[in-house]
C-alpha cells in the first residue's frame, strides 16, 4: 500500500509539468491563469499540510505541516491582494484544475494512513511537489508572465520553495531506509 501511494504520487506530478509545457507550446498562460495556477498550487499545500497536522505523529514532520500552511496561506494573501489591485480574475485552466484533482486524490490516500507511513507518504509527497513546483515555475510561469509584480512575486517566493523542499528533504532523510 505505501509504495502505491508513494507511486501514485509520483505519476501525478509529471502531469502537471506536461499540462504546464503543453499551455507553453500553445502560447503561453496569461497572467490571469498563472495567478490561479499560483492559489491553487498553494491551497493544495495547505489543504495537506492541515491534514498533516491532525494525522503527523513526528514532531518534525508535524512543525514541517504547520511552516507549509502558514508560509502558503501568507503567499496565498499577497497574490490575492495583487489580483485585487491588478484588477486580475485568476482564470481556472488545465493545470489549475488537475493540480485541485491531484490534491484531493493525494488527501483521499493520505487519509488512509496512520503513523510512520503517513508521516512518511506526506513527507516524500512534499518532496515531489515542491521539486515540481520549482520547475514548472522557472520553466513555464515566470517566463511567460506579462505583468511586472506578478513575476516579482514569483521570484520573490521561489527561495521559500526551494527552502521547503530543503526541509522536506532533511526529514525524509532522517527517515532513513525503515520504509
Amino acid at each position: 500500500m505505501k509504495r502505491l501511494l508513494i507511486l501514485a504520487i509520483g505519476m501525478m506530478l509529471p502531469a502537471f509539468s506536461a499540462m504546464a509545457e503543453d499551455a507553453s507550446k500553445k502560447g503561453g498562460l496569461n497572467d490571469a491563469e498563472i495567478a490561479h495556477i499560483v492559489v491553487t498550487a498553494n491551497q493544495v499545500d495547505i489543504d495537506a499540510g492541515n491534514l498533516a497536522k491532525k494525522k503527523a505523529s513526528h514532531k518534525d514532520v508535524h512543525a514541517y505541516a504547520h511552516r507549509m500552511i502558514g508560509e502558503h496561506t501568507d503567499v496565498n494573501k499577497q497574490a490575492t491582494e495583487l489580483v485585487a489591485k491588478l484588477k486580475v480574475t485568476p482564470q481556472d485552466n488545465a493545470i489549475s484544475k488537475s493540480l485541485k484533482s491531484d490534491g484531493k486524490k493525494n488527501l483521499a490516500k493520505l487519509n488512509g494512513l496512520s503513523g510512520n507511513e503517513f508521516d512518511k507518504a506526506y513527507i516524500d509527497g512534499e518532496v515531489k511537489l515542491h521539486q515540481q513546483v520549482i520547475d514548472v515555475a522557472d520553466n513555464q510561469l515566470v517566463p511567460n508572465v506579462k505583468n511586472e509584480e506578478l513575476k516579482t512575486l514569483l521570484v520573490k517566493v521561489r527561495p521559500a520553495l526551494v527552502s521547503h523542499l530543503e526541509h522536506a528533504q532533511q526529514i525524509q532523510a532522517s527517515f532513513g531506509d525503515k520504509r
